[in-house]
């Protein structure tokens, strides 16, 4: 195992995880810790308790989050990508100059999930504030009792998204501004389809596909009628209504053969500016495609109108 040097600079996780360490802050994770063929220690990753686990013990460890838990059957997401994900969007708003930092900067989470992942970590890592939205209540229920037990319920709101079909409308008011907004959607078309390809890891594993039925999330987490594309194209037609809301709109986009289409999608839109943010995990590959209707000059303004602090 080499240290993950594609992570982001500032991500805390690209040396090696120190077992020793982690299971001095969480024990529970010393019973799925064990030496792996190439001599190191590890943990099975096939195994949802001890992803689970080891879960835990980074956000115990790293950002002091307490009783960290997702029910049974509901996505466990990887630590390490998620936090690369935020640094990457904090780059994003810090436009060249100095991070955002605070919670007067506020950030849309669509599709907060049971996990409430990006809420956490974005809330240990800069201080900001979070508006967090699902489509399913149970989700909706673990989240906030994460957010109970670690103090954080007064600077991450939930709210409940009533359409399978809709990203802003029903969750978001006129009077609201977002320096970002998060997403991290389906990207399957349907639910065939997010086991079939849940399968197959498990297949270049040389697990049996069986053990895709105890992990990888819910149906709802993993598709969408459409996929990704579907799903985004949604979220770029809906930004149109919000441009002024939000300085930033941003996206995971799984497969980069969508981004053509996308791009399209956003200049049609009248978009007046896109990143592409290229992100890496060991062999996985994803991008971040965020896009503004502000020019440099207006985003500063809105900045200074909202009191962003720097």
């Amino acid at each position: 195992m080499t240290d993950k040097d594609n992570l982001h600079p500032r991500n805390l996780h690209r040396a090696r995880y120190d077992f020793p360490v982690l299971i001095a802050t969480s024990p529970e994770l010393a019973a799925f810790v064990s030496v792996n063929e190439y001599g190191d220690e590890s943990v099975d990753f096939t195994d949802p308790q001890a992803v689970k686990a080891l879960n835990c013990a980074l956000l115990k460890h790293y950002y002091d989050i307490q009783d960290w838990d997702v029910p049974a059957q509901y996505l466990c997401p990887p630590i390490p990508g998620r936090a690369d994900h935020l640094h990457h969007l904090a780059d994003l708003l810090a436009d060249g100059g100095e991070i955002p930092q605070g919670d007067s900067v506020r950030v849309l989470d669509i599709g907060v999930g049971a996990n409430c992942i990006y809420p956490l970590i974005g809330q240990r890592s800069y201080g900001w504030r979070f508006v967090g939205t699902d489509i399913d209540a149970n989700a909706l229920n673990n989240a906030q009792r994460l957010l109970e037990a670690n103090g954080l319920s007064s600077l991450v709101e939930l709210r409940m998204q009533p359409s399978r079909t809709a990203i802003f409308a029903n969750v978001t008011q006129a009077d609201e501004y977002y320096c970002l907004t998060i997403s991290n959607p389906p990207f399957h078309a349907s639910l065939g389809e997010a086991k079939a390809g849940t399968e197959r890891k498990w297949r270049n594993l040389g697990k049996s596909p069986d053990a895709a039925l105890n992990f990888g999330g819910q149906g709802r987490e993993l598709w969408c009628k459409g996929g990704e594309q579907a799903f985004v194209r949604r979220m770029v037609e809906e930004s149109v209504s919000g441009q002024r809301n939000v300085m930033w709109f941003s996206t995971l986009v799984s497969k980069a053969e969508h981004l053509p289409a996308i791009y399209r999608l956003l200049q049609e839109a009248g978009v007046v500016e896109t990143r592409t943010l290229e992100m890496s995990q060991g062999q996985k590959k994803s991008r971040i495609v965020a896009w503004t209707f502000m020019d440099k000059k207006q985003r500063s303004a809105w900045q200074s109108a909202h009191a962003i602090r720097k």
